[in-house]
């Protein structure tokens, strides 16, 4: 396996594939998982003469199952070493969800000449909690209930989560992949618990984001955008059956909104991202291939 080993010891695995003198790629991946969840992305691009690389975020995967150094500080770190390590020019850093976050972070800080351009998909930046100046963002008690979850039965947590709102399979006539499902599961469980229970805390939680007194329920935001009703379904702060108990249909409903979906392969959409990249339209080849840049302005 391609390793690379940063200043503080921790092995850092990656995949690099494609002409060394192509304009690279970097994918960046969302927790749990590893730089697996990018592989049909990674194929399209390499189809379109892209150098494509992606990399087992630090404790996940088949990087070192670290205890220490599970935060955007350090992930930022890390993909600094490995650009250097590869000597990338130019790269476009594509990051999911908290990949997204290390993504914003690494570029703020990137030598000149490393980066051009950035794509942030679901990401967590600037900030997913609910607070009296973020009212429509996720409530804490979502994320103190999936660290439950996590530490009470990882096992089966990582089977709920894409059972049910990952990839929408918990809505009305969704066609589900067991495949899906199971590779989600596989990458999430290769991973080091520690380090993802610190990267869910540090990065999403209460440690970066404080809510502040007088926060409001969003439960009136989400019916005014034909969002469901977040109360009907997630973790009880008042208390109820265990989060390791419930099942997909009973996971918190604003995940469903912070995922990329399974796309079909006739779908083309615009999303936009927080750098000012225009990603235009989905790609299918041989099957479900995700978002897919086609196009970029930044």
């Amino acid at each position: 396996m391609a390793t690379i080993t940063t200043r503080d010891g921790a092995n850092v695995f990656y995949k690099d594939w494609g002409a060394k003198d192509a304009q690279p790629i970097v994918f960046h991946h969302g927790w749990p998982l590893s730089a697996d969840d990018w592989d049909s992305q990674m194929l399209f691009f390499l189809s379109q003469g892209y150098r494509v690389i992606a990399f087992d975020r630090r404790g996940h995967g088949r990087s070192d199952q670290t205890d220490t150094g599970n935060d955007m500080d350090t992930y930022a770190s890390d993909t600094a070493e490995l650009v250097n390590a590869l000597d990338l020019k130019d790269a476009v850093h594509i990051g999911h969800s908290t990949g997204g976050g290390g993504v914003a972070r690494y570029v703020a800080r990137a030598e000149s000449g490393r980066v051009a351009k950035a794509v942030l998909i679901g990401a967590v930046t600037p900030l997913m909690l609910q607070t009296s100046a973020n009212p429509e963002g996720t409530p804490k008690e979502v994320f103190d209930g999936f660290r439950s979850a996590l530490t009470a039965n990882r096992a089966q947590f990582f089977k709920d989560i894409p059972a049910g709102p990952f990839y929408g399979f918990n809505r009305d006539g969704a066609v589900v992949s067991q495949g899906l499902i199971d590779n989600w599961w596989r990458q999430g469980m290769e991973g080091g618990a520690k380090a993802q229970y610190d990267s869910h805390r540090g990065i999403l939680g209460d440690r970066l984001h404080r809510r502040s007194p007088g926060d409001h329920d969003s439960r009136a935001g989400d019916a005014r955008r034909g969002r469901p009703d977040r109360s009907d379904r997630g973790l009880d702060p008042q208390g109820g059956q265990a989060p390791a108990q419930r099942h997909a249909e009973d996971l918190p409903r604003p995940v469903a909104w912070h995922v990329r979906h399974a796309p079909r392969t006739d779908q083309r959409r615009p999303a936009r991202v927080h750098t000012g990249a225009l990603i235009r339209g989905f790609r299918g080849l041989d099957g479900d291939i995700g978002p897919a840049l086609l196009e970029t302005s930044a």
